[in-house]
């Protein structure tokens, strides 16, 4: 009963409903879409949010309390891709850079769906560590540079080089770093003056941008026609049993209910920012209508709309919640 509450609570909240809007706005055929200046600006806002929120909670905490996680997320980061890439090729019969590129996409993480997490999980008041933002900034990168090197060594893909120095530098990767690096140099007075933007008018800025992706999601959907049966089954059940085994991980590493819960959200995340552009370089002969279908098309709305209350009452029923 309480997973469905929790599920009903996030489906009337106003980002989903945004995210609704979006998609509804696609399927009428409505001209509804942020210009791509707009968007960019609040994905940049919201990276750089994100940093400065983890980097200023990094100040204050007990790495202690910090390491067991990050050793949890930094394995999960390893794992996550050699599983998805195995499932890609044995189960779904995918070549090797499509499957490398959905270990690229799964074994990252999706910044937005983290985000939405948080949120969700304040509202609920189980509210999760604050150094979670760190994790995010952990796990982006070994995903991908572990389905990467994958396919490299199958011999099926070249360029892995040039795709890591492309997640290393790019926007995603340097706005959430050095978001951290500046909130946890920041003093708590030059912290408190930047706080009403940063903090205050986050959950409206998140629901205006997750309006414009419930477009791109729908947009996506409608032009690919990469979307098999399997390929949806698998963007639709293993976000869940990776999400579950996140929030027990999360909890075997010492985490809240609410740290296990988003750290769920974070395994069972698939990127469709820094993941696309280290594919379209290692590898360009991926079909990226597919690996970016599922990501944004039925992966993230899944979360968004089943997986994150799941996660959370799965939460609350492990020992210690």
């Amino acid at each position: 009963m309480e997973s469905v509450n929790l599920a009903i609570e996030n489906l009337t909240s106003p980002p989903v409903l945004a995210f609704v809007l979006g998609v509804v706005a696609v399927l009428i055929r409505s001209d509804l879409r942020l210009p791509d200046p707009i968007h960019t600006w609040l994905a940049t806002y919201l990276l750089l949010a994100i940093g400065l929120k983890g980097g200023h909670a990094l100040r204050e905490a007990d790495l202690g309390d910090l390491a067991l996680p990050a050793l949890a997320t930094l394995a999960v980061g390893i794992v996550v891709p050699i599983l998805v890439f195995a499932s890609g090729r044995r189960l779904l019969r995918l070549g090797l850079d499509d499957a490398g590129s959905l270990a690229t996409h799964f074994g990252s993480v999706s910044v937005v769906t983290f985000t939405a997490a948080v949120t969700f999980a304040v509202a609920a008041g189980s509210e999760p560590e604050a150094f979670m933002a760190t994790l995010v900034a952990l796990l982006e990168v070994p995903g991908i540079i572990v389905a990467l090197l994958l396919v490299s060594i199958a011999g099926g893909a070249s360029g892995w080089r040039s795709a890591l120095h492309e997640v290393l530098t790019g926007r995603s990767v340097l706005l959430l770093v050095g978001g951290l690096v500046i909130g946890a140099l920041a003093t708590s007075e030059a912290y408190a003056r930047v706080e009403p933007f940063f903090v205050v008018m986050f959950p409206g800025l998140l629901t205006l941008f997750l309006l414009d992706m419930g477009a791109t999601a729908a947009t996506q959907l409608r032009s690919t026609k990469s979307l098999t049966p399997p390929v949806v089954a698998f963007g639709l059940v293993a976000p869940l049993v990776l999400g579950l085994a996140g929030v027990a991980i999360g909890s075997l590493a010492g985490l809240t209910v609410g740290g296990a819960a988003v750290f769920g959200a974070m395994t069972a995340s698939a990127s469709y920012i820094a993941a696309p552009a280290a594919v379209r370089i290692a590898l360009p002969d991926a079909d990226a209508g597919l690996s970016l279908g599922v990501a944004l098309g039925v992966t993230f709305p899944l979360n968004l709309a089943v997986g994150i209350p799941l996660y959370l009452a799965f939460a609350r029923t492990l020992p210690g919640a």
